[in-house]
């Protein structure tokens, strides 16, 4: 059973939006950051977003001023809400979770659990 559960990927317009959302509900720790990471073909992993517990966040630079990052605790559901998409946005989104606040860090190899990924596509 997948800890982390990613949904709301797709083909989207330059210029367009959209939501991802993270399901950590099965990760069962209290004090747990989430993060997203892309991967393009070709390309390394990067960080974009993380948030921790008490809801710090860090955005990545390449993407400030259009994504956003933000959770529900209750819930134990990150989002990514993405706007002015680019074409190089284009990417599979992964959702990550670490314990306390290593997901502001924005390094793949700090995180503890990964789910399987979310493609976006931007595309005219």
């Amino acid at each position: 059973q997948e800890r982390l559960v990613e949904s709301g990927g797709g083909s989207v317009q330059p210029g367009g939006s959209l939501r991802l959302s993270c399901d950590a509900s099965r990760y069962h720790n209290n004090k747990f950051c989430l993060a997203w990471f892309r991967q393009a073909p070709g390309k390394e992993r990067e960080g974009v977003a993380g948030i921790d517990n008490d809801g710090a966040t860090k955005i990545a630079d390449s993407v400030k001023g259009r994504f956003l990052i933000s959770q529900d605790n209750a819930k134990k559901t990150a989002y990514l809400d993405m706007g002015s998409l680019k074409l190089e946005d284009s990417a599979t989104y992964y959702c990550a979770a670490a314990i306390g606040s290593r997901c502001l860090t924005l390094r793949q190899f700090g995180m503890d659990y990964w789910g399987k990924g979310t493609l976006v596509t931007v595309s005219s």
